[in-house]
């Protein structure tokens, strides 16, 4: 990689402080950053200390003012802006659209252009496969499933019948999608399975995580909307839906029929029962337990799940259950004495 500073700010926006014409050579963390490297800077801790930088180039704040004795590049968001650069530093590589003799491929299916299959993939009767796809080994693809175009299917990825994948989508190692949704009927006895006649429907670029687990629906359809992220194992259940750009965080369990709204976020761990709804722009803290409604924009911790402002006095009096606990019980002895007296 050798480019200028000039030619940077035309993929990344914003203004340069400093020489256009200075070569960057490398990427690297603000710390190990040398003459021929760029970094960002956008926490304050790390912006006292950018004078002492060896960086050759600095992305900051656009509203950065301190003489950094380096070149610059103003940004309005320098992370957004770094991660830009290092996808045209290091562009994501692309199989050569081969498709293994040892890969499995079943009847009437579908294959796009650029298609490239690894060993032992597995692609059931009737599937449809759009352009540019990339299906690593050991995947397996149920009958009728539909995939569209720029998608990454990971090795060991299971996608069960019918179910629907949009385009660019990423599905990490591990991750079932179209598994039955957990219905049961007790008949006195024992517990009767209803039947899961639903699909899973996955809309353009979504990112799934390693070992996710997402159920089918009962009838219609489990939905992830357009631009939703998932960490690792993460399990939504029958008919859920989870609207536009929403986040969902490590181990999330998300209950079925629950609504999640767009551009919400589900932090590390936090529980969402089934039949309720979170609403567009709310954030559920970590390990949260959310059994009603939460409205949008709202941010709620704790379980039960409360406002987050409320749940931060809460956490604070916890620890002190125990001496408060006894000094009510000394308060007890002294009013009963008090009142027998």
């Amino acid at each position: 990689m050798e480019i200028s500073l000039a030619a940077l700010i035309k993929v990344t926006g914003g203004e340069i402080a400093g020489d256009p014409q200075k070569i960057v050579r490398g990427i690297a963390p603000f710390d190990e950053a040398g003459i021929d490297d760029i970094t960002f800077a956008d926490s304050p801790k790390i912006l006292k200390r950018i004078t002492g930088t060896h960086a050759g180039a600095v992305i900051v704040p656009k509203d950065f003012q301190q003489k950094a004795g380096t070149n610059l590049i103003m940004s309005a968001n320098p992370r957004l802006a770094f991660a830009k650069i290092m996808n045209l530093c290091f562009p994501t590589s692309r199989p050569s659209g081969n498709i293994s003799p040892r890969a499995c491929i079943g009847k009437n299916v579908s294959l796009g252009e650029d298609t490239t299959m690894g060993p032992l993939a597995v692609i059931g009767d009737n599937v449809t496969i759009g352009r540019r796809v990339t299906i690593h080994p050991h995947a397996v693809i149920g009958k009728g499933v539909c995939i569209g175009d720029d998608v990454v299917v990971y090795p060991n990825v299971t996608i069960l019948d019918r179910c629907i994948i949009g385009s660019r989508v990423i599905i990490h190692a591990g991750t079932v999608i179209g598994s039955d949704g957990f219905g049961f009927v007790p008949d006195g006895a024992a517990h009767y399975k209803i039947p899961q006649l639903g699909i899973v429907q996955i809309d353009d670029d979504v990112e799934i995580g390693a070992c996710n687990t997402i159920d089918r629906a009962t009838f219609g359809k489990t939905w992830i909307k357009k631009g939703v992220k998932t960490d690792n194992h993460v399990q939504i259940a029958h008919n859920v839906v989870v609207g536009e750009n929403t986040l969902i965080v490590a181990q999330v369990g998300i209950a079925g029929s629950a609504t999640i709204g767009k551009s919400a976020i589900l932090a590390g761990q936090a529980g969402i029962a089934g039949h309720i709804s979170v609403g567009d722009y709310a954030t559920v803290g970590p390990q949260a337990g959310v059994t009603r409604s939460v409205s949008n924009g709202n941010v709620v911790s704790g379980t039960p799940e409360m406002p987050h402002k409320l749940w931060l006095r809460v956490s604070q009096i916890i620890p002190r259950l125990p001496e408060l606990k006894k000094k009510i019980a000394d308060l007890e002895k002294r009013l009963d004495a008090f009142t027998n007296k």
